[in-house]
Formats: C-alpha cells, sequence, structure tokens
C-alpha cells in the first residue's frame, strides 16, 4: 500500500461472501489506484485480497462498523459503499475530481441494478426507479442530473475525513437510518454541501421481491415514520407520508361506502388514479426495454410495497419512542 492514501474505501458486512470478490475486484479494476480497502466482518475471516485490510468487529451494527472503520483509515475521504454493491470503473476519480472542483464535504451517486440480477431483483429495483415507486427519490437507484442532496443512503456515500469526525461520524443508534441522521447532522448543524452526481455510480444488487424487499422498505419504513417525529428537518416531507395515506384510503373504502357516499367517491377515484398510474409505470418500463415478466411483476411490486411502507412508518411516526440496531 502507498504511504500516502487518498481513499478508503469502507465495507461493512456479517461475513465475506461472493458479493464483497466481486465488490473488491471491481475496486482493484478500476481507473484509480490510490485507496485502501478496509473490510468489517463480525468475526475474524481467512480470507485476504491485495490492499485490504480485514477487521472483525464483533456482533455490531452497520453504523458502528462504519465508525471503526473510519478510525482506521489512512485516507483522506472515506468512501462507504456496501457489501452487496460493487464500483463502475472510474468511481473514485469522478469523486476525486468532484472533491477537487467542488467546495463540498460530501459526495454520492447512484447504486443501480446490476444487468446480472434475477427478474425478482429486477422488479425490486425498478419499483425504487419509476416515479410512483421511488418519487422524488428515483435518482438514488438510476443515473440522473447533478444536484446538491440533503440525505443519502451510505451505500455509495464519500466523505472527507476531517469532516466526517467533526460532525461525530455515524449514530449508531439507528439502522437503517443511521445516513440520515450523518446527513442532517453535515446539511443542518454543520452547514455543509453534500454533491450528487451521476458519475459516481456504482451497481447495488436488490432484494428479491417479496420478503426480502420488503422487509427491507418495512425497516426504512419504520425508520423514516420515526425521524419524521424526532427528526423533522429532512423526514417531515409530504412523500414519506403517501404510501400511509394510500393505505388508509384502501382501509376507508368499504366503511366509506356505508356511511358517507362521497368520501367513498373521493377515495374510490383516487384509488382509482393510483392503479391507473401504476399500470401506466408498467407499460413503460416494458416499452423502454425492460422484460415483460419485470414489468408485470412491478404491478404488485408497487402496491404491496407503499401498503407494507405505510404499515410501519405510521407505526414508526405514532407508536414508536426509540430505536435501536
Amino acid at each position: 500500500m502507498q504511504d500516502h492514501v487518498m481513499f478508503s474505501v469502507i465495507v461493512p458486512l456479517k461475513k465475506c461472501n461472493d458479493f464483497l470478490e466481486e465488490n473488491v475486484k471491481a475496486l482493484l479494476k478500476g481507473s484509480y489506484k490510490n485507496f485502501e480497502i478496509i473490510i468489517l466482518p463480525d468475526k475474524k475471516e481467512k480470507k485476504k485480497f491485495p490492499k485490504s485490510k480485514i477487521v472483525s468487529t464483533g456482533n455490531v451494527g452497520p453504523a458502528k462498523k462504519r465508525d471503526i472503520g473510519a478510525k482506521i483509515a489512512r485516507g483522506k475521504i472515506l468512501a462507504f459503499i456496501d457489501d452487496d454493491a460493487y464500483p463502475s470503473p472510474d468511481w473514485l476519480k469522478n469523486a476525486l475530481k468532484l472533491f477537487n472542483k467542488k467546495k463540498v464535504a460530501a459526495v454520492c451517486g447512484p447504486g443501480v441494478t446490476p444487468p446480472t440480477d434475477s427478474v425478482w431483483q429486477q422488479a425490486s429495483g425498478a419499483f425504487s426507479s419509476v416515479l410512483i415507486g421511488g418519487g422524488p427519490y428515483t435518482y438514488r437507484f438510476i443515473a440522473q442530473s447533478s444536484r446538491e442532496v440533503d440525505d443519502y443512503p451510505s451505500m455509495n456515500f464519500l466523505i472527507r475525513k476531517s469532516i466526517f469526525w467533526k460532525v461525530g461520524g455515524f449514530d449508531s443508534r439507528y439502522w437503517p437510518g443511521e445516513d440520515t441522521k450523518l446527513c442532517l447532522d453535515l446539511t443542518k448543524i454543520h452547514k455543509q454541501k453534500i454533491l450528487y452526481d451521476p458519475s459516481v455510480l456504482v451497481y447495488h444488487h436488490r432484494r428479491a421481491i417479496f420478503r426480502q424487499h420488503l422487509l427491507q422498505n418495512g425497516r426504512y419504513g419504520l425508520h423514516r415514520g420515526y425521524f419524521a417525529h424526532i427528526l423533522p428537518h429532512t423526514s417531515l416531507r409530504i412523500s414519506y407520508f403517501l404510501p400511509s395515506f394510500l393505505l388508509l384510503s384502501f382501509v376507508s373504502l368499504p366503511f366509506m361506502f356505508v356511511f358517507n357516499k362521497i368520501v367513498f367517491s373521493i377515495d374510490l377515484f383516487l384509488i382509482s388514479l393510483y392503479l391507473i398510474l401504476v399500470l401506466l409505470s408498467s407499460f413503460l418500463l416494458f416499452i423502454q426495454g425492460k422484460k415483460l415478466v419485470t414489468a408485470l411483476l412491478l404491478i404488485p411490486t408497487i402496491v404491496v410495497t407503499h401498503l407494507f411502507y405505510g404499515i410501519k412508518f405510521i407505526e414508526g411516526f405514532f407508536f414508536t419512542s426509540s430505536l435501536k440496531t
């Protein structure tokens, strides 16, 4: 390893796996070479990788693992990536250009669904990349125009180490959600900038529908509901409430039919409009080149995900007093 390291790539995980090998191979083949890799499994591992340091952390959450990695990092910039993601060839090279040219504390980019993912994973990825699924946050999952952001997931997040410690690192009380808290501390408390750019791209394997996909999105809903209650600056936004409104519309429909026909008619119209938009999203996905099976699977994926997210959001907002990893 070089004495002066620019990037420390930090990868938290339970144990070394095939995804990690794919990740490391992509890093080593990348166009930028001045980096180290810090791999953080629970237990000691026999595996070895070039340019890498494997440090066992014990059974702790991802936020704690990332903080442990940051403490031993030699790089000036911390590059956080999930073990089930792998970078595009110019990931670090493009990120460095942005750090050099822009007065920003952190840089991030899209986590695109890999073309090798199964049809069940593709449907999961499609949910987040269409407007009715991902809402105003589709840029996190498909490459879109550069912009400043105030909240971004840590699956593809790079930050100056000095600023990372200035804001206190990740808050290990939360998972998922530790990245939301870090971004809030960066942008609202310390007035730092986070720049999203499509060239800082990684490929991120999706959780297959339906069980794993729903469990993941349910965790997101629970934490976002809790954060909307206690950290409203970046989480008290109408887009996060919409799945819960949809859920309430579905639940109230039979009652309104009995007790209030006017409200029933409004409810039915809104639900019908929603379902039309879901079908339209599926059709557009198909004509854009996705397989017919993926486009068809997108229909139930959108509806079921929104309803489950809506339940968990309500739970987090109204009924959760604290969250731990």
